[in-house]
């Protein structure tokens, strides 16, 4: 069953409540869940190409982490952070009814799934890192802040994704039509008619807070406490996983199992076989 439903579930936060959007693909009653988390302004929409290989072992959730996409913006642009994703997310779990899943997280969504990895009693059985470990250089930090809450607006949707091209250079050489499908889901037409992207420029204050002061940002403490069994993939032309995290990764805390991806910096956008395939076999491995 490789029908997407688009689903919704109310969380909360300090400042309110607020809903967040999820896709969803397979069958609905399918207790194999998979969930996929995107990256720091994109939306669940990354995942179509996975989410369709995969529908028929799993329930392929994934939710548009608030914010971004589909869900709504939050009042207090403070509380965008993991602690506040986190939270979402079992609030989430709850509403799948499941007490255990398998994660994919790409960039900042594998820093969610490393977030709940690392808890006690977590639901995490499998992880996946997608380009995404527990040192954050201090240079890819800079580079994404150089565009991020700027929120720059289209004439059309040909000139959005000249943007996005622009900016995510570092996915590799994709074809028109994937271009296409990462920008489609990540820009919608304003009231005037202007095209911008569907994510809160809001998110970029704590953000820029966040950055560490101009130095790598280390949560080793939070990986180390991971038990899951583990599978980094890291973009070989990475600027935010560097090969050297990646080999201390393989001998601490999980041991994760690492996979690289030729021609690609941060991140892999997991849109094609050769990408999807290792992921496909460590998930199933189980």
């Amino acid at each position: 069953m490789n029908v997407m439903r688009e689903q919704s579930v109310q969380c909360i936060s300090p400042a309110g409540l607020h809903r967040m959007a999820y896709t969803e693909w397979g069958e609905p009653d399918n207790p194999k869940v998979l969930v996929c988390v995107h990256g720091l302004t994109r939306s669940g929409r990354d995942f179509d190409f996975l989410a369709e290989r995969l529908a028929g072992e799993y329930r392929v959730v994934c939710p548009d982490v608030v914010g971004r996409g589909r869900s709504d913006w939050l009042k207090n642009k403070a509380l965008y952070g993991v602690p506040q994703y986190a939270a979402d997310m079992v609030t989430l779990l709850a509403r799948l009814n499941v007490d255990s899943v398998h994660w994919l997280g790409t960039s900042m969504g594998g820093l969610i799934g490393m977030a709940l990895a690392a808890q006690e009693n977590t639901p995490i059985a499998r992880l996946v890192l997608n380009d995404v470990g527990p040192t954050i250089t201090a240079v890819s930090l800079r580079r994404i802040g150089d565009y991020l809450g700027q929120a720059p607006r289209f004439d059309s949707v040909e000139q959005a994704e000249a943007f996005v091209r622009f900016v995510s250079i570092p996915f590799g050489k994709l074809s028109d039509q994937q271009w296409r499908h990462l920008t489609a889901h990540v820009v919608r037409r304003a009231a005037d008619g202007k095209f911008e992207f569907c994510y809160d420029p809001g998110i970029a204050e704590p953000f820029k807070q966040d950055q560490g002061g101009g130095q790598d940002v280390d949560l080793w403490p939070l990986y180390e406490a991971i038990r899951c069994p583990t599978l980094v993939l890291h973009g070989a032309l990475s600027d935010l996983l560097l090969p050297e995290t990646v080999a201390q990764m393989a001998g601490r805390g999980p041991h994760a199992l690492t996979v690289e991806i030729p021609g690609v910096g941060h991140a892999p956008m997991l849109l094609d076989e050769a990408q999807v395939a290792p992921v496909r076999a460590f998930l199933l491995a189980a």
